[in-house]
């Protein structure tokens, strides 16, 4: 039986490479085809704000972690706003409150209410997939829009200029052409509740989330972005947005993914994100730090792949923070984590956990919505893109990339203070690889024997379970060749 078991999982593994060779294959040919061919070139480490999106100086970027920084803030930005808000996202519900004060409005309140005093709001949704294969339905989408707008003076338009089985992807706000909101916070409860806070306390399910709030010139970037796609849906020209002066010394780049003969105003498309990712990831030398809901792009782990067999540095780590259970696109998942186990060969480079909500008493899952790159406490990306052949070549997405070391580093050490417990001040003098190699693995790896032996754990952080270095590698390959594509 053994034998048999070693021939399934080797023709398996064989069958899995050589889908997934096809489908690099068929994406490089596609984007050399679209003027894109480059961003897939692997020759040495590059500029991580290099290729061919704009870089913007004197900015002020502050990620915001979970919903309890997030949402209130978008609701400060927009009750004060005094000229527009515009909002872009996958999904909106008009019942959704940014904030749980009692007494706060709900989005269709709040929008209301800044439209009757004159501000123009604008409100940009996905339509919903043609046939009701999953959520939001085309019929949820119309009904939401209707509720933002009935006995209102907001605008809401449905973009229905999708990809087949893919989506409009992105969630913006942006006020007034003076603060932008990038990251992958929906503003509607549909498929989770977005409004958790850092301590994660025990609920149905907890929610993990990042948002980057952004002031300065390549604010106007985010709203020439949405700018361009609400003249194309709706038919509305709007003017040009005014550059805002600078307040900050970050620097950063607007990272898309806009895909292929969707927009006029980009009819060959634009990778920006993929292309931000790549760089980056080659450019790596002693961190990899990645927060996302999944992990199936064969690019991108092909990368990781090659970090983990020819390590820049003897303290080189890469540290992945993925939800237990992805709503879809798990056994992908953990397939690629197959392979990147297979490439660390027990050097305990690789660590790869989740996490959930834990008092003690009672534990329950919390969702990593997240989609965070960090490298080297030198390059960090924040945005709406997962790490599948979805986001990177074929929904529509919004990041933004920052090489500020400032924000970079205070970013890693708030995240990793929340997973590990511990205050940022005992981490803060601490080498990552000494963090990742005396904190995060041991609490994983504690957490995991217990979880083996059926005892009650005691801490959040925990090993990703059924990191099998087989796992269903087919489906990966498959879904790329057939959806993603």
């Amino acid at each position: 039986m053994q034998t048999f078991n070693s021939f399934v999982d080797k023709m398996d593994e064989r069958v899995g490479d050589g889908l997934e060779r096809v489908l690099c294959a068929h994406h490089r040919r596609r984007l050399r085809g679209l003027g894109w061919g480059a961003v897939l070139d692997s020759a040495g480490a590059q500029d991580p704000l290099g290729g061919r999106a704009p870089v913007r100086d004197g900015n002020r970027v502050e990620v915001l972690i979970d919903g309890e920084e997030s949402l209130p803030a978008v609701a400060e930005a927009i009750r004060g706003a005094k000229s527009y808000v515009h909002i872009a996202n996958w999904h909106a519900s008009a019942d959704f409150r940014l904030t749980r004060e009692p007494g706060s409005p709900t989005l269709r309140e709040l929008l209301a209410e800044v439209a009757g005093r004159g501000v123009e709001v604008r409100v940009l949704l996905w339509a919903g997939p043609p046939f009701p294969a999953f959520q939001p339905s085309r019929k949820l989408a119309r009904s939401e829009r209707r509720k933002f707008t009935e006995g209102t003076d907001v605008r809401c338009v449905l973009d229905a200029r999708e990809r087949t089985l893919h989506c409009h992807h992105e969630k913006l706000v942006i006020v007034d052409d003076a603060v932008a909101f990038v990251g992958g916070v929906d503003l509607t409860a549909l498929e989770g509740d977005r409004h958790d806070s850092p301590d994660h306390p025990p609920r149905p399910i907890g929610w993990h989330d990042l948002m980057a709030r952004l002031d300065g010139p390549v604010v106007a970037d985010v709203a020439d972005h949405f700018r361009r796609r609400w003249t194309e849906v709706a038919g509305e020209d709007l003017p040009a947005p005014t550059v805002p002066d600078p307040v900050g010394g970050s620097r950063v780049q607007l990272l898309r993914t806009v895909p292929n003969d969707t927009y006029d105003f980009l009819p060959k498309g634009e990778f920006t994100v993929l292309d931000g990712y790549l760089r980056a990831l080659r450019s790596a030398q002693r961190l990899i730090y990645l927060e996302n809901q999944f992990l199936w792009s064969p690019e991108i782990a092909e990368v990781l792949l090659d970090k983990l067999l020819n390590p820049p540095h003897e303290a080189f780590r890469v540290v992945l923070l993925l939800p237990r259970k992805p709503s879809n696109g798990s056994d992908t998942t953990r397939g690629q984590l197959g392979r990147l186990l297979d490439a660390d060969d027990g050097h305990h480079r690789l660590l790869a956990t989740t996490i959930s909500a834990h008092d003690g008493g009672s534990a329950a899952p919390v969702y990593v919505h997240a989609k965070l790159g960090i490298v080297d406490d030198s390059w960090l990306t924040v945005g709406s893109a997962n790490l599948n052949e979805h986001s990177l070549f074929n929904d529509t997405e919004v990041n933004i990339a920052t090489d500020d070391p400032e924000v970079v580093r205070a970013t890693r050490l708030r995240l990793w203070a929340e997973h590990l417990g511990h205050p940022v001040a005992e981490l803060a003098d601490r080498d990552p690889a000494d963090i990742v190699d005396n904190l995060w693995r041991p609490l994983a790896e504690e957490q995991a024997e217990r979880e083996r032996r059926g005892e009650r754990r005691t801490h959040r952080l925990v090993l990703l379970p059924g990191a099998s270095r087989r796992a269903a590698r087919l489906q990966g390959p498959l879904r790329g060749l057939l959806v993603d594509g």
